[in-house]
């Protein structure tokens, strides 16, 4: 490993001297600053982890909780964009991310976070009613959430609202009046969703029948197959589906394969989440796509603000706006 003594002898400078360029003083000359830094990073030093939390009093470490109840992890594409794009902005400013989860040695979130030295923690995907995330918001370790705002903490959000009206308006546009909705379980985003859902066909005069609006859950193809057959089974079935996320709608592509119907001759269905396969598969999927970029540049920027400022900042509520990606999986309905 390379220290500061082995830079200092390659520069023909004293330690002291490396140690002040590598840590920003301005008692040595800039010349003598830049040619010092370069050959740091010449030689890949990195600075010692120990050393720089007793002298900064920070580990630049940062907590992320990522566990959904589908057991997707990493593998969950929404999550894996938004954490990709956390990651990055934060290695840009010298931190390093650590998962946090419940099933190390039986420690709760908090107990892993100061475990791990963790200077604030990303909450990406989790039970946000449990007492173990209750614990974590009233221990004072600063935090930023994704789509479940709390009072007092920083949360950034797609708006789930906007982009469930949004998707009836244009299937309106396009014709449909007997639109569908299979949905989340309850949790704070699928309120969102149908909120928006049942504006959008409130202002648009649309009444739709209870039993078009079908509990699934999220990115589970198989919940999605059962209540796709049970939908396009009914005497008046609908002529529009919208699916939970884009990956859920693998399940009713099955199920309209089984009942040989096609997308969109005999159905069009719309997605959520804008994924790389929704793109892939054919038809193109018509979805709404959620900013994972945004939201994760921007959590990541949020949090180390509220870790730098220690205490000096003001909790938002940040909404990320998406944009409807059109497909080929909707048409006009039979007449």
């Amino acid at each position: 490993m390379v220290t500061i003594r082995d830079i200092a002898k390659e520069c023909g400078v004293s330690p002291a001297t490396v140690s002040k360029a590598l840590n920003g003083y301005g008692d040595i000359s800039g010349a003598t600053a830049e040619r010092i830094r370069e050959m740091a990073d010449k030689m890949n030093y990195m600075p010692n982890s120990a050393a720089r939390i007793l002298k900064t009093n920070s580990s630049h470490s940062v907590g992320v909780i990522l566990e959904d109840n589908t057991m997707s992890g990493l593998t969950h594409e929404f999550f894996a964009e938004i954490l990709e794009s956390a990651k990055s902005t934060l290695e840009q400013h010298g931190y390093d991310i650590t998962l946090i989860s419940e099933r190390i040695g039986k420690n709760s979130f908090v107990e892993h976070c100061l475990y791990r030295k963790c200077d604030g923690v990303l909450v990406l995907c989790v039970d946000f009613t449990s007492e173990q995330v209750k614990e974590l918001i009233d221990s004072g370790i600063p935090l930023v959430t994704i789509d479940y705002p709390f009072e007092g903490k920083t949360c950034v959000m797609s708006d789930n609202m906007i982009g469930a009206g949004e998707i009836v308006k244009y299937l309106y546009r396009k014709g449909h009046r007997r639109i569908a909705y299979i949905h989340g379980e309850d949790v704070e985003v699928t309120r969102r969703r149908l909120s928006g859902f049942d504006k959008a066909c409130r202002e648009l005069g649309l009444s739709i029948p209870e039993v078009y609006l079908q509990e699934g859950r999220y990115h589970d193809p198989r919940s999605a197959e059962v209540l796709t057959e049970k939908l396009m089974s009914l005497p008046d079935r609908p002529t529009a589906i919208m699916y939970p996320d884009d990956y859920a709608f693998l399940g009713g592509r099955g199920a309209l394969e089984n009942m040989h119907l096609q997308v969109p001759r005999d159905v069009s269905v719309v997605g959520y989440d804008g994924i790389h396969l929704s793109q892939a598969i054919r038809p193109r999927l018509t979805t709404w796509q959620q900013n994972t970029s945004d939201m994760g540049r921007i959590a990541a920027e949020r949090l180390m603000d509220i870790v730098e400022k220690k205490g000096k900042y003001y909790p938002e509520n940040i909404r990320v706006h998406g944009r409807l990606l059109e497909g080929g999986s909707v048409t006009a309905p039979a007449r």
